[in-house]
Formats: C-alpha cells, structure tokens, sequence
C-alpha cells in the first residue's frame, strides 16, 4: 500500500501542479509541503503542525483526507519504538540445581512483597480519585468573541440561548474533545471543525476547533477554540425581512452576479473559510461590523436576513460557501493580497423579483 507522502507527490505530479504555486495558494511554506511528500517529521515544529498542514495539503489536492490522515496515524505507529518491558529476555538453558532451590524461596518472598505492595497501591489510588471528585470545575460564558483556552474535563461552558444559558460539560480530554449537549456527546478529534448544533434544530450553533488534545494523558486538558455562529441566539421577532434595496438605487459602477432568483426574500447561510492568515470583518444587516483575525483552517458563519457586508485583508486565502433555499454555492473571490469589500445581500428589481447578489464596492 502506498504511503499518504506517495500519495501526495504521485497526485501533484499526475495534475501537474508546481509546489511552489501550491504553496503561495494555501498560505503553507514550500519546506513544509516537500516535508509531508518525504514524511520528514523534523521538518516540523510540532506534530499538531504536521496534521494540520497534512490536512490542508490533502484538501487542496482533493483527496480523501480522512484517509490521508489515517495512513499518516498507522505510519505514526508502526514506527513507535517496542516498550522494553515487552522484550522477552533470553534465559540461560543452564541453571544449577544448587540455585533452583533459594530461588523458589525468594521467589515467594516477592511475591509476599508484591501482593502487600499492590493492596496499599490500591487503598492510595482509592484515596486519589475522593481527591479527583472535589476538583475545581471551571465555568465559562461563551458569546460573539472568539474562544480559545485550555479547557479540562467537567469544564462547562455556557451557551446563550433566548430561554437562557445552556450548560455544555466537557465530558472527554483523550485522544478526541468530547463535550455533552442536549442531543448527546459530540466528539472532535485534533485539527478538526466541528459543527456542532446545540438546540436540535438541524442547524448549526457554534464551530469547535481542537489545535492540541494527548493521546496517553486527559489531565492535559485540551486546547480549543469556538466561535458561535453569528445570529444563533436572535429572537424571533427579528426574523422579518425588512429594508430590501432597489436594484436602481445600488450606488456602485460594477456589475453585480445573482446568485439566485425567487418570488420572496429570506435569510440565509454563508460560511468562509480561510486558507491562509486574513484580518476580516463583517457586517451582518443592521449590527455593528465585527473584525477578527482569522488563520489557516478556521471558519466564519453567519444566518443575514437580508445581507452581509464583508472586509477581507487578502481575499486569495478566502472560499465563500453560500446556502440559500437548500441549494449551495461555492465561489472563490479575489486575487493574492487583494483587500476587497462584498456586499451579499437581497435585492428587489425592476420586475418585482428579488435576486440574492454578489457586489464588489468600489
């Protein structure tokens, strides 16, 4: 079977695509990209670092990164060194008769030994976990600034919603972040997006990220960062459609491409999400814009009723997913390095329909 570095370089070579395009395109130094096709650990910081490139590589060459990522683990573990507790040790085929004998008794001295040793390890360990239970467990108040902290298991966090707070534990810190919901306990491995919805309504409420979480110890904790969707806790009065622009009054001299046609006007989903460092900022309706710094691998939600203006500091690292009557597009904007100001909204034309568009401001 092939290695996940084979099947990196195999398939760049088969598209005929240049490392170093690649490289300027998802924002990843050339060093890292020839690391992942060599399967050189040490070209990394860090193993979080590895996955996380790993992860954007295989997407860019649309391949199934879960498999991608699977290899990579089963790789990890055949070249983990055997413990030397589970190397057998050759005995002698010569033993002396005069030694079998004081042997057997101090044989059965350990043996005494050992069994007093495990019974006072066990009434210690008894002791540990009354100690464990009485753990500070930590709360924290999520909103529509960014999250991110180490956060360990009991932690709750507190999620807004219009009937108030709805408490989130953290039920699992090994191996994958598993945190308790009304629907269940949703797992998210390291280096992965989460979507997650709170409220049982099919939609999404917030997005988890794990960037660091140990395989062998859940006391570490793990690293996490969570962003609420924006409009996941609006009260239902501000669902109506209101304040819908004229195409005759749209004030810019570039022409605008519909994304979609309709009879009425009503929100929509949009999710960005971002292949290298970008400062962005929105401005969702009538709220106040919001500006966050985004990196590799993050992601930007939001629900507008009517539209959504976005500032983007480099548009080249930047794919706009739009979700409107059940039917998705995908749209990239922009060239590298271009800032860029968009308005996605609605808007009413001529003949009474309303049209969903994509205008670049001047």
């Amino acid at each position: 079977m092939e290695s996940y570095g084979e099947i990196l370089q195999k398939t760049r070579e088969e598209k005929n695509l240049d490392i170093d395009k690649i490289a300027r395109e998802i924002s990843i130094e050339k060093r890292f990209l020839v690391g992942l096709e060599n399967e050189d650990y040490s070209a990394f910081p860090g193993e979080a670092y590895m996955v996380g490139f790993l992860r954007n590589y295989s997407n860019y060459l649309e391949l199934d990164t879960n498999f991608i990522l699977k290899l990579y683990n089963n790789k990890k573990i055949q070249e983990a060194p055997v413990p030397v507790e589970l190397l057998a040790k050759r005995k002698s085929p010569f033993l002396l008769p005069a030694i079998i004998i004081p042997s057997v008794l101090i044989v059965g001295v350990i043996l005494t030994i050992s069994i007093l040793l495990v019974n006072k390890k066990k009434a210690a360990q008894e002791d540990n976990v009354i100690v464990a239970s009485n753990q500070t467990i930590n709360k924290y108040e999520l909103n529509n600034e960014k999250f991110a902290k180490r956060i360990y298991k009991g932690d709750q966090l507190l999620f807004p919603s219009n009937n108030g707070n709805i408490i989130l534990t953290v039920k699992d810190t090994l191996s994958s972040f598993g945190l308790e919901t009304p629907s269940g306990v949703i797992y998210t491995d390291l280096s992965e997006e989460n979507e997650i919805d709170i409220d049982g309504d099919t939609l999404s409420d917030m997005i988890v990220y794990v960037s660091d979480i140990s395989d062998t110890d859940e006391k570490r904790g793990a690293e996490v960062s969570i962003l609420l969707r924006h409009g996941s806790f609006v009260s239902d009065s501000a669902n109506q459609i209101e304040n819908i622009n004229l195409a005759t009054d749209l004030k810019t001299s570039r022409p605008y491409k519909v994304i979609l046609e309709d009879n009425r006007a009503y929100p929509f989903t949009i999710n960005v999400s971002f292949r290298g460092p970008c400062l962005f900022r929105d401005k969702i309706d009538n709220s106040n814009s919001v500006e966050t710094y985004f990196t590799s691998g993050e992601v930007f939600t939001a629900n507008p009723k009517n539209g959504i203006r976005l500032w983007i500091s480099n548009s080249n690292v930047v794919k706009i997913s739009l979700i409107a009557d059940t039917q998705t597009f995908d749209f990239d904007i922009g060239a590298s390095g271009q800032v860029l100001v968009e308005d996605i909204k609605w808007i009413k034309d001529v003949d009474g329909k309303y049209k969903l568009v994509v205008i670049e401001l001047d």
